[in-house]
């Protein structure tokens, strides 16, 4: 039988670890319903993606400086030729393939800061190629938001229609995708592709006094529309989790930092200066799985990063979300935890910490309301998988094999 020829695109092995959480997914999903497929990736950290999941690696741009900010002609002039050399190098690359698969990943939102001709020009050569090319580019589980700047709005619509399979990781994209003229009629909604991934053991939390909490922090500047008042965002987000942490240390709670993208490191630092406390400590997690241990330890977790949050809901830990994000309140509503949000915009120290101690005090109930959640995460996402055989796979010889609950 002849393999199967699967490519991967994506702003993988760049540092953000929910978009590799979202890769090793799908490389799960292939290795056990599609064991002969043969991947490869076009990506955005090559050498990453190669060392740490064992596949082939293409550098995603052309041009290397593509997303430094270009200011001297020659810079200039190198990424006006980097997005001409981009059009043939990714059309060779999708046509060497007999299915393309996005995994997951926000990339059809414009919820942080993002360039038109960045990212979304590049999914959008993606998506026609695959149309151009007869192969198809499936978008998995993927994230979308209303976007107001018309360059990008207009890539993304474009890039959505061109695709031969959509599927989202909640109504709120597939809404999104709707109102900006995408028809999604056969598109479906499934839980966010990192919680097929495998749990920790969850270990025991037995009576006695406070436990740690996780505080996962983001180098967050707002949103695509907020460049005018970034700092201003960003200083008064600092401010107050950085008070919310002092009030935790006060209280004599060890506190365990985390990020998800190379970039929280400044936040991460910010924070440990304000807070001289050796009851504050900072996690090195490289992967999802380290962020599932690092939130099953704690006894509650208070998060920014969307797949900060997914960690700790994956494995049953009461959650607090730092929302920047229709996104996140989205996700916090599918498992149960729709009360517990608090604006990233306007970090209410004094009002956080209110909300942090009634979420204790009802951690029992949402360790069980989580508990629950999961497994029917579990189960649609079987589901979504049987669902992607059947699209991308049609001719495959493997028979799907049951996936085990967690």
């Amino acid at each position: 039988m002849t393999q199967v020829r699967v490519g991967v695109f994506g702003l993988l092995g760049s540092g953000n670890l929910g978009n590799d959480g979202s890769l090793e997914a799908v490389l799960g999903y292939l290795r056990e319903r599609h064991p002969g497929a043969v991947v490869d990736a076009l990506c955005g950290g090559p050498e990453v993606v190669t060392a740490r999941y064992g596949i082939p690696a293409t550098r995603l741009h052309w041009y290397r400086g593509e997303y430094r900010t270009a200011s001297r002609a020659g810079a200039i002039a190198g990424k006006g030729l980097g997005k001409l050399v981009d059009v043939l190098r990714t059309a060779a690359w999708v046509r060497r393939h007999d299915v393309v698969i996005v995994p997951g990943m926000g990339v059809l939102e414009a919820t942080l800061p993002l360039r038109p001709w960045g990212f979304p020009y590049a999914l959008f050569l993606l998506c026609a190629s695959g149309r151009l090319t007869g192969t198809p580019v499936a978008l998995i589980g993927v994230g979308a938001a209303p976007i107001s700047e018309r360059a990008t709005r207009t890539l993304v619509r474009w890039s959505a229609r061109l695709a031969a399979y959509r599927s989202y990781r909640d109504d709120l994209s597939r809404d999104a995708m709707r109102a900006m003229g995408v028809d999604t009629a056969r598109d479906e909604v499934h839980p966010d592709l990192a919680f097929a991934l495998p749990a920790p053991p969850s270990p025991e939390h037995p009576a006695g006094p406070p436990g740690p909490v996780c505080v996962g922090v983001m180098d967050f500047h707002g949103g695509n529309d907020d460049r005018a008042r970034a700092e201003e965002i960003h200083r008064r987000y600092l401010d107050g989790t950085t008070r919310f942490v002092r009030a935790l240390v006060e209280d004599g709670r060890p506190v365990r930092l985390l990020t998800g993208d190379a970039c929280d490191a400044a936040v991460v630092a910010a924070i440990l200066d304000a807070v001289d406390s050796p009851l504050v400590t900072a996690a090195e997690a490289a992967s999802l799985a380290d962020l599932m241990k690092e939130t099953a330890a704690a006894d509650a977790v208070v998060a920014t990063r969307y797949h900060n949050l997914v960690c700790a809901l994956k494995v049953g830990t009461p959650t607090l979300a730092l929302s920047y994000a229709a996104k996140s309140d989205a996700l916090m509503a599918q498992m149960g935890l729709a009360t517990y949000c608090h604006p990233a915009r306007e970090v209410d120290a004094d009002r956080l910490l209110e909300q942090f101690r009634e979420l204790e005090k009802r951690s029992a109930e949402l360790r069980r309301t989580l508990a629950e959640r999961n497994l029917a995460a579990a189960r649609r996402l079987d589901h979504h998988f049987a669902a992607l055989t059947a699209a991308l796979f049609p001719t495959s010889d493997h028979a799907p094999t049951p996936r085990k609950a967690p």
